[in-house]
């Protein structure tokens, strides 16, 4: 799956990633859809997908690619090899031992970096730790992520001075990959 079009690309992810039933969303919303991320980011040759048509979503110019835990680091990962930039790790707490690092990787402060996420709701860890991050002194203008899940994460991310862009926001996820399936864990037909 080395180059494909957007409708491949998401029926892909559907195939892989979307259950449905009852879950507890990272907000605390409940919702009867569920991208699961790590499905679609522990498949080598999707999340090399995923990458190369996330690529043009990243400005130009030069930047250090923050990949939050614990969704956003293989993206990080697969975006940093794919475009040469190097990537960050971000925690959502620093540990407390050894360098006590909050973002892990090496950087200067007035550096820029674009936060890497699979999955937006609320956006809630993506404006914390931009927070964190410009803190620290990075640069912080612009959020990646797979899938925007349009429930208010653009609006959010907006508010504190960052552009979200998503690779799809679930209407166009949806759209693309023709619907979704009906049974939780039902494998592709």
């Amino acid at each position: 799956m080395d180059q494909v079009d957007a409708d491949t690309l998401a029926t892909r992810i559907r195939d892989c990633a979307l259950l449905t039933g009852r879950f507890t969303l990272r907000s605390g919303a409940v919702g009867t859809v569920y991208w699961d991320k790590y499905r679609f980011e522990s498949d080598p040759a999707l999340l090399r997908a995923i990458a190369r048509q996330m690529r043009p979503l990243l400005p130009s110019g030069a930047f250090r690619l923050a990949g939050l835990e614990l969704g956003g680091i293989p993206l990080a990962t697969a975006l940093s090899l794919e475009t040469g930039a190097p990537a960050l790790f971000v925690r959502k707490t620093a540990k407390s031992y050894g360098t006590a690092n909050l973002v892990e990787g090496g950087f200067r402060p007035g550096e820029f970096a674009v936060v890497v996420e699979d999955v937006v709701t609320s956006g809630g860890q993506a404006c914390t730790s931009v927070k964190q991050m410009r803190e620290l002194g990075l640069i912080v203008e612009n959020v990646v992520c797979v899938i925007d899940r349009e429930e208010g994460g653009a609006e959010n991310i907006a508010g504190i001075g960052c552009r979200l862009a998503p690779l799809f926001t679930m209407s166009e996820l949806n759209r693309l990959a023709g619907g979704e399936r009906t049974a939780v864990g039902t494998p592709p037909a």
